[in-house]
């Protein structure tokens, strides 16, 4: 059988994919509706900056690349919690001090990702390509070319969406009957920031310590900023779309940079500090949206399949988004090579095994949103992890925090998942039973020294 693919998306996963089935003898056909990043000098969509961690990094390796991201990447052991009275409180991520996740630049990694897929002989790369047609069946895919206007139709062996949140290949996938889909809107929007290099100061050029995700939770919304490595931050608000009763600080009722400033003055005035270019960055920088996408099945006809963000885009809460998705290069790789000469029987292994992982870490970065909005400011939480870092220091074959298994692991995600759970369930009934037991052994020491 040729060994032909044609991949629609030349982002994060299309890219290292195009590289692995390079390896591994396939010729590739790689596909990008966006014109050429190279020329362009930057990645367009979304710049919210990546974490890295174990996963990602594991996936990196494999195609030689971890030296060269890790060399642009800052390294965050734990993030920093911003209170409104400007006190600060470092976290851990992990008892093991070894145990870090890496700032990355989006549109860094993509170039870099993109550079190897074209060093690759194997692999050509064609840009302004607009996806309008497949038939699955017989293993082609039609495109437009937005330059010249011209369609074309090309066939190979397998054809992989590759396409983002947004994919047209599985939005002609989702017209076939039988084609489950579900997306579901965050009801918080997100908007970004900068907080630019400092000439002076303890952390010059950066304004705040570097070696920390920044959260500044607020209860019901929240801000991030991640380091870069020319000294700035990139910053993110998560705030709701629309105000409610119980949060008025929604982006429906602070629209202009005035009402922002004012707001910033009340909740995050250690940060207006260090944003000279706040009433431009709040103007001019657009609100985005997040959703959670779950559809099923991933492939079609044997020869179509969809990868990363196409068949599961997540919300950037725990930072798994890339991740994940280069688990799913891994997976889609080995799967080939475990069938060589069976394609359909490759893709049903390959979404066998990442269609559970995937919705396993879904629902954890969810999860994790409340979490870092809510609950990260609060001393009993910040109790509660110090135990987990105890117990996992002390007894690590009995307890694993949920974090460590996801960022800092390669344990599939719904076996942490699953995992997670029977923990938090030994410790809350620990957590009850523990004052009963006190309670009870001060009963039998009264009663004896009676």
């Amino acid at each position: 059988m040729s060994k032909s693919v044609i991949i629609v998306g030349a982002g994060l996963a299309g890219c290292l994919l195009a590289v692995y089935l390079a390896r591994a003898g396939w010729n590739v056909d790689l596909r990008e509706r966006r014109g050429d990043p190279r020329a362009q000098g930057n990645i367009a969509g979304r710049s919210i900056n990546l974490a890295i961690s174990a996963r990602g990094l594991k996936a990196l390796r494999r195609a030689g690349l971890e030296e060269t991201i890790l060399k642009d990447a800052i390294r965050m052991p734990g993030r920093m919690i911003h209170s409104r009275s400007r006190n600060l409180a470092f976290q851990n991520y992990s008892s093991d001090p070894s145990h870090a996740i890496q700032s990355v630049s989006r549109s860094a990694l993509n170039l870099a990702l993109l550079n190897a897929a074209a060093a690759e002989s194997r692999v050509t790369i064609t840009f302004q390509q607009r996806c309008v047609h497949l038939d699955a069946a017989r293993g082609s895919v039609s495109f437009i070319d937005d330059n010249t206007s011209q369609e074309s139709s090309v066939s190979a062996a397998l054809i992989v969406g590759a396409d983002g949140a947004y994919s047209a290949l599985r939005g002609i996938m989702q017209k076939n009957e039988g084609f489950d889909y579900d997306q579901s809107w965050l009801s918080h929007g997100y908007k970004e920031m900068c907080i630019p290099a400092v000439t002076s100061g303890k952390y010059a050029p950066f304004a705040m310590e570097p070696k920390a995700l920044h959260i500044w939770p607020r209860g019901g919304s929240m801000m991030i900023a991640l380091p870069n490595l020319d000294g700035s931050f990139t910053c993110t608000l998560f705030w709701p779309n629309k105000s409610t009763a119980t949060n008025a600080n929604g982006f429906d009722s602070i629209r202009d940079p005035a009402t922002a400033r004012a707001h910033f003055e009340r909740e995050y005035s250690d940060a207006l500090a260090v944003m000279p270019t706040f009433d431009n960055d709040f103007a001019k920088n657009p609100v985005g949206a997040m959703l959670t996408i779950r559809c099923q099945p991933w492939s079609m006809h044997g020869r179509a399949v969809l990868l990363g963000d196409a068949a599961h885009a997540i919300v950037p809460f725990f930072g798994q988004g890339a991740n994940a998705s280069f688990e799913d290069c891994e997976s889609l790789t080995d799967a080939l090579a475990a069938h060589p000469n069976d394609i359909a029987r490759a893709l049903a292994a390959y979404e066998n095994d990442r269609k559970r992982n995937a919705d396993a870490i879904a629902e954890m970065a969810l999860t994790n949103f409340i979490e870092m909005r809510d609950k990260t400011a609060s001393r009993l939480f910040r109790l509660r992890k110090k135990f987990e870092h105890f117990l996992h220091g002390v007894v690590p074959q009995f307890y694993t925090p949920r974090y460590d298994m996801v960022s800092f692991a390669t344990i599939p995600y719904a076996d942490a998942l699953a995992r997670s759970r029977k923990q938090d369930l030994v410790l809350t009934v620990a957590a009850i039973a523990a004052p009963l037991l006190l309670i009870a052994f001060a009963l039998v020491a009264w009663k004896l020294s009676r």
